[in-house]
């Protein structure tokens, strides 16, 4: 029997636009926080929550265990890279994580010095997301990147830190391909070579300039060694609003970097993880990562992975539930907060924050600077 014939979109037939002619409504210099800057206040129970978090992550560093830092893509947009940059450069922080999102406001900072848009009226308009540059660019870091076994976070950084890339001449893909046709990384060695035909590229250096690098989390992350993932979702981000989109590079990209998450969770025990802003990625990958993690520890005769802790900080409130005490019954409105309840049953004291992200990590950057 003969398949059926759908009609799907032809993302080839996209316009897009020059991103420097989009209206972008947050800027660098408006936004980025300097270490000098006072950080906004507290209540004394946030504070003594703050304080708390600074001492498991003093202690997790002191016994070499993963300090883990999950952040949705506002912690980016409200400023606080260079606070972050501070603490990836002394040593506190071993893995970053974000999603899709946090990864184009990311680029977008660090190339053009702005980034956001008006959602409600770009879609009316069909220019939503469909910007030449960013997508392209994202795209070009990421299958550069596949051949050096690169994931999404470590290519981009990489390709921000670095203002672009060398890519090899298509005729040395094209044999690469076809003497070893089975070889782990012909996909991406093909994907790469596609995308050169489309974009007119004949191999060699591709120069970016990232005036902005500063502004970028992941090109901190990149300078500093410290491990960057990305989990991004086919069709939630704007790269897909573009004729390069290629879900296969961004789903091998994102499938590597969920291998990376994993290893920094391996090294967990006795560390911590702290979600900030990341209502659904962070609980929803870690719970799946840790579940890895028990397998194999389980094969080895270890026991689950336990000893760490979990700080969890977002605007909402927590139901009105003390999580400390375990999750609320299903009867209980609390019970739906996936932020909190996932990260609730993953073996370990969840600490829960309602406070604004800028503020926390002001404070948690203040904590550990100062010894």
């Amino acid at each position: 029997m003969n398949p059926p014939k759908f009609a799907a979109l032809d993302l080839g037939r996209v316009k897009t636009q020059p991103l420097s002619e989009r209206q972008s409504l947050t800027r660098c210099e408006d936004i980025l926080i300097p270490l000098e800057a006072e950080a906004p206040p507290l209540s004394a129970e946030l504070g003594s929550q703050v304080e708390a978090a600074v001492r498991a992550v003093r202690a997790a560093r002191a016994r070499g265990a993963s300090v883990m830092l999950v952040y949705g893509a506002h912690l980016l947009r409200n400023g606080t890279a260079l606070l972050l940059e501070d603490l990836m450069r002394r040593g506190w922080l071993t893995h970053i994580a974000t999603n899709g999102a946090g990864t184009i406001h990311d680029w977008e900072y660090a190339w053009l010095g702005r980034s956001t848009e008006g959602v409600e009226a770009n879609v009316a308009t069909g220019t939503f997301g469909c910007w030449e540059e960013t997508a392209a660019n994202i795209h070009l870091a990421l299958l550069a990147g596949a051949l050096d076994g690169l994931g999404y976070g470590c290519a981009l950084g990489r390709f921000i830190c670095e203002d672009g890339v060398t890519l090899p001449a298509p005729e040395a893909l094209r044999g690469l391909i076809t003497s070893d046709p089975e070889h782990a990384l012909t996909s991406a060695r093909a994907d790469l070579l596609h995308f050169m035909r489309q974009r007119g590229l004949s191999g060699g250096r591709v120069e970016v300039v990232h005036a902005w690098k500063h502004a970028s989390i992941l090109a901190s992350a990149w300078k500093y060694g410290v491990p960057a993932s990305v989990h991004p979702g086919i069709g939630y981000d704007i790269i897909t609003n573009h004729p390069c989109f290629n879900g296969g590079a961004i789903g091998r990209a994102g499938g590597w970097d969920f291998a990376l998450f994993s290893g920094s969770v391996e090294q967990l025990e006795g560390g911590v993880v702290l979600s900030v802003g990341s209502a659904i990625m962070a609980p929803q990958v870690f719970e799946k990562s840790l579940s890895c993690v028990n397998n194999l520890r389980l094969q080895a005769g270890l026991g689950a992975l336990s000893g760490h802790s979990i700080f969890v900080v977002d605007l909402q409130d927590g139901g009105g539930w003390d999580w400390t005490q375990g999750e609320p019954p299903k009867t209980n409105a609390a019970y739906y907060l996936r932020f909190c309840k996932s990260f609730s049953r993953m073996g370990a004291p969840m600490h829960y924050l309602q406070c604004d992200n800028v503020a926390f990590i002001h404070h948690l950057w203040r904590g550990l600077a100062n010894p």
